[in-house]
Parts: structure tokens; sequence; C-alpha cells
């Protein structure tokens, strides 16, 4: 027996409108062709599926069981119709997100907070892309956004900017760095450096300040938490460089001195890597959007 949907929409609308003539509107066929529809499945079934000595025409014990079937089956595959509706306009879809900025899970969680209100469809995660190769899971649609501060050039990925920031240097009040206007690689050799557990490579106050200039620190202690790496330099057991969106309370506290490194300052550039053929889904260009405001909120306290 060959069942398609057609049949089983067919059997829930008789039984739904009671006859032929009302069900054939419903379905938007003429009554001949309804009728020589059920005629065909019933030749196909060997059953009769109607009683139509009954008036309102009514479904036999054979046709009772398609229509179980009917009532299973029609609403998952509306569902699923629907979901794909959704996806052609970009309503719904999957935001896996891979970060290699240790410290962008404080700016992005408001981030996301304010898009799920939005886009409750969109199934969003978030995997700290310092344990996996970020970029290359991007490009096999492991991930669907990388937000890095190293743009490389590779074919299927747009960098779409976010925003700058300045990585800041961190330290004590006490510290005898703190008298300086501004902090130089050479500062750091006498110096236990408190960072996050991040290669070195992929930390600014290496890629752009150390390593250029062959300054190695006394010492380095690796920290996961952004509030334990500020509880030890205040406590002036070591010092640190964050991003200025993380020191942006501590530099009103009296607990702690943050300087630039360098006289005129590192800056650095915070992108969104995505893949060009999800550029133009209007949840990918609202997450983006949403990040930039969230940025500037935190750059404004």
């Amino acid at each position: 027996m060959h069942l398609e949907f057609r049949h089983l929409r067919t059997i829930k609308a008789i039984h739904e409108c009671g006859g032929l003539a009302r069900a054939a509107d419903q379905l938007n066929i003429t009554q001949s062709a309804l009728s020589h529809q059920i005629k065909g499945l019933e030749d196909q079934a060997g059953v009769e599926l109607f009683i139509r000595r009954s008036k309102p025409m009514t479904l036999s014990a054979a046709g009772f069981r398609l229509l179980r079937l009917a009532e299973q089956v029609l609403p998952q595959v509306e569902a699923t119709l629907s979901e794909f509706s959704n996806l052609r306009a970009g309503k719904t879809g999957r935001m896996h997100i891979a970060i290699e900025c240790h410290a962008c899970f404080e700016w992005l969680f408001p981030v996301l907070e304010a898009f799920r209100k939005n886009w409750h469809d969109v199934d969003v995660d978030i995997r700290p892309g310092l344990a996996f190769d970020a970029l290359p899971a991007l490009q096999k649609e492991d991930v669907d956004l990388v937000v890095s501060s190293d743009p490389e050039d590779l074919p299927g990925v747009t960098f779409v900017e976010l925003f700058d920031y300045q990585a800041v240097f961190v330290a004590s009040a006490e510290h005898p760095l703190a008298a300086k206007p501004w902090i130089e690689a050479a500062d750091f050799r006498g110096e236990t450096l408190i960072t996050y557990p991040v290669d070195r490579a992929r930390l600014d106050v290496f890629s752009q300040l150390l390593i250029p200039e062959r300054v190695e620190p006394a010492a380095i202690r690796q920290v996961e938490l952004t509030a334990v790496i500020l509880l030890l330099v205040a406590s002036n057991r070591g010092v640190s460089v964050l991003p200025d969106w993380v020191v942006r309370e501590v530099k009103y506290s009296s607990d702690y001195v943050t300087r630039p490194l360098t006289e005129l300052g590192v800056t650095r550039r915070l992108y969104a890597a995505v893949r060009s053929e999800d550029m133009d889904k209007p949840f990918m260009r609202e997450l983006i959007d949403l990040a930039r405001v969230e940025a500037r909120k935190l750059q404004a306290l």
C-alpha cells in the first residue's frame, strides 16, 4: 500500500467536515478528484475506509486507524515544515560560539542575555576556543562564530570588527611601579606576571610587548578567574595585564593602579569571525550589533 501525506490529510478532512463537499473545499480540490482519491486508496488497502450509508459520512474501523496515524504524523510534518520555513527566513538556527579571548566571557554574557529574548528559537552555546583550534572548527561548521583578536585570511570566513580595547597594566597601589606614568617591557623583568591559563602567544602582554622586546618576567602565575587575579594583585602577589573593560571598576579603587603599556598604549581590536555564507542571517547580524552596543556600555563606565 502506497500511503502519502495527502491521503492522511484527506482522511482527517473528511472526518472533521463530515462529507466530501466541505472536505473538498477545505483541501482546495474538486469533489470528483477527492472521490477518486478515496476510491484509489480503498483499492490499495482492500477495505472500505468510510461508511457511506451514514450521514454525516463516518469512518470505518480501518478508516479510524488511518485517522489516528494522521493525527500523530501530520502535526510532526507541519512542525518540521515550519522549522524549515523559519530557517529560510532566518528566524531559527544555531549559534555556537568559540572564544579565543579568555576575558570575553564577562563581556559576552550580557550580550547573550539580550540576544535570547529576541531569538529564543536559536540554539546558543559557548565553547572556550582556547581548548581547540577555533577557526578550523568554524570552517568545518563545528562552531558558528569565533571571537578573536587575530584575524586571518581564510577562505569562506569573514572577520567583522567588534570594538577596540586597550591592554592595561594592573598592580597594587603599593607596588613600586605604581609611581610610573606608563609601563615598559623591561619593567616586567623582576615581576611575577599573573595571567589566564592561556598559551602566551595568545596573551596581549606577550604578543604585543614582551615577545617583540625579548623580555621574560621573573615568574608567571596562571589563574582561571578574573576576580582571583585582581585579588592577588591587590595583595601585591604579582602584576597583571587585562583588557580595559575588565578593569573598568578597579581603576576607581584605592587598592589598585592601572597604567598604559608603553607611552602610546597598546590598542587591540576584537573581531567576530563568521562563515561568509552566514553573514546575512538576521540573528547573526543582531548578535554582532548587540556585541558592539554592550562593548560601548562597558567602555563608557
